[in-house]
């Protein structure tokens, strides 16, 4: 299950408290989970232990972020937030069309 994702690649949260935030995957533990983080709540030096069941897959990877991730360095989160800037844009707007 784990072959389906890569370093840097965005996710979506499909359930608990973080359901709906964009993150980006930073690391695996085992076949079923992998290490998410979003540079806010979630830093890349505490990422979260996430179920891969859990998650949605986009089909966007971050290019800059899987760079550093694959020669072993650690992502600042100001990247990560940079990275997810735009769907968490998307979210936004999806939120104020409901309010409006």
């Amino acid at each position: 299950m784990k072959d389906t994702y890569q370093l840097g690649q965005i996710v979506r949260s499909r359930c608990g408290r973080d359901e709906g935030k964009f993150m980006v995957v930073v690391g695996f533990a085992g076949d079923e989970y992998v290490l998410i983080a979003d540079g806010v709540s979630r830093k890349s030096e505490k990422p979260k232990l996430k179920k891969i069941r859990h998650i949605a897959r986009t089909n966007t990877v971050s290019l800059p972020i899987a760079e550093i991730l694959q020669s072993g360095g650690v992502v600042a989160n100001m990247l990560i937030i940079n990275e997810l800037k735009p769907f968490n844009e998307k979210i936004s707007k999806e939120k104020q069309g409901e309010i409006n």
